[in-house]
């Protein structure tokens, strides 16, 4: 944590302020762009997003609501084209989630050792040695639900060379992790932005 922008120094307090701001004011215009539902469902994620930052003091699954609030764009997705949430973006969103608990999990092992001296909890403390085990259960699960949405909302054949080349990816986190090194914990979790 160190590291990172304002305990660094790097980047002042009232420049973290307007850069929030701004971010905020931009994602107000975009979401204003959608149908009313859309906007109504964009608007819901904000309790999410606002309990996220308490859970790695209330429970040992703050990766699960990190996963609520970051895969809400299967959500907003669906529901700003069709004005509804229908089982396609639902399974998308369940399988997000997943996904989402899958790579954080890693990348939270390249803390645990802090963590447990501060009294932060997290999915990586949690199933510690099991963690691979679990990943395999997580994007597993993940991948099942992909594939579930995309039969569900029809989609074309070649898109499941996407979920083909997810799965890949997937595993051979799974394969290669060292929970233990927290510097490929880190690269691990990197390399999710690519898929």
């Amino acid at each position: 944590t160190r590291m990172r922008p304002l305990p660094s120094g790097q980047v002042s307090r009232r420049q973290a302020w307007a850069f929030l701001v701004l971010q905020a004011l931009i994602g107000l215009a975009v979401l204003l762009q959608f149908n009313t539902f859309a906007i109504l469902l964009g608007i819901s994620s904000l309790a999410v997003v606002a309990i996220y930052p308490f859970m790695k003091r209330i429970t040992d699954w703050p990766q699960f609501v990190l996963g609520l609030a970051f895969s809400w764009g299967a959500l907003m997705g669906w529901a700003a084209v069709f004005a509804d949430v229908d089982a396609p973006a639902i399974l998308l969103y369940g399988g997000s989630i997943l996904w989402v608990i899958g790579y954080d999990t890693i990348y939270a092992h390249q803390d645990k050792e802090d963590d447990a001296i501060v009294g932060v909890r997290s999915t990586a403390r949690l199933f510690g040695e099991n963690t691979k085990m679990w990943l395999a259960g997580l994007y597993g699960g993940a991948l099942i639900l992909f594939a579930l949405a995309f039969a569900t909302a029809e989609v074309p054949l070649p898109a499941l060379a996407g979920l083909v080349a997810a799965g890949a990816h997937m595993g051979r986190q799974i394969a290669v992790i060292d929970i233990d090194d927290a510097d490929q914990c880190l690269r691990l979790f990197k390399s999710n932005s690519v898929v």
